[in-house]
Parts: structure tokens; sequence; C-alpha cells
């Protein structure tokens, strides 16, 4: 099992936040959820492996990529 489908739970919660602020940074996600940047930070690759995907800008924002139809 990979580690990511452990943190399922959390990995939504992150994703719900980017979405609602798109080019929010890592930092405002941690205080969001009351954990440690380093957290959120440690959290962006696992996210991408589970298919969560963002973008981040000069400045260190995150913004959810948007599917074409």
């Amino acid at each position: 099992m990979p580690f990511w489908s452990k943190k399922h739970g959390e990995f939504e919660a992150i994703d719900r936040i980017i979405h609602q602020q798109p080019g929010i940074k890592p930092a405002q996600i941690a205080a969001h959820l009351g954990v440690a940047r380093s957290t959120i930070t440690r959290r962006l690759p696992s996210l991408e492996e589970a298919g969560f995907l963002y973008s981040e800008d000069r400045r260190g924002g995150l913004w959810p990529f948007k599917r074409k139809k």
C-alpha cells in the first residue's frame, strides 16, 4: 500500500484549501490546518503521486491545474 493512501483524507483537505484559495502558499495552508509548514512541504510530492496536481507560481503560491474538456 503506498504511503499516500493512508493520508488521503489529509490530502483532500489540502486540495480543498488550494481550490478555495488559488495561489495560497504552503505556510498559509499549514496555518489553516494547524500543522507545521514543513509538513505541507513534505506532503506536496506525495500529493502529486496520489493524483493531486498543482502548479507553483514565482512567489511560491499553489494553483490547481484545470482540466480541459
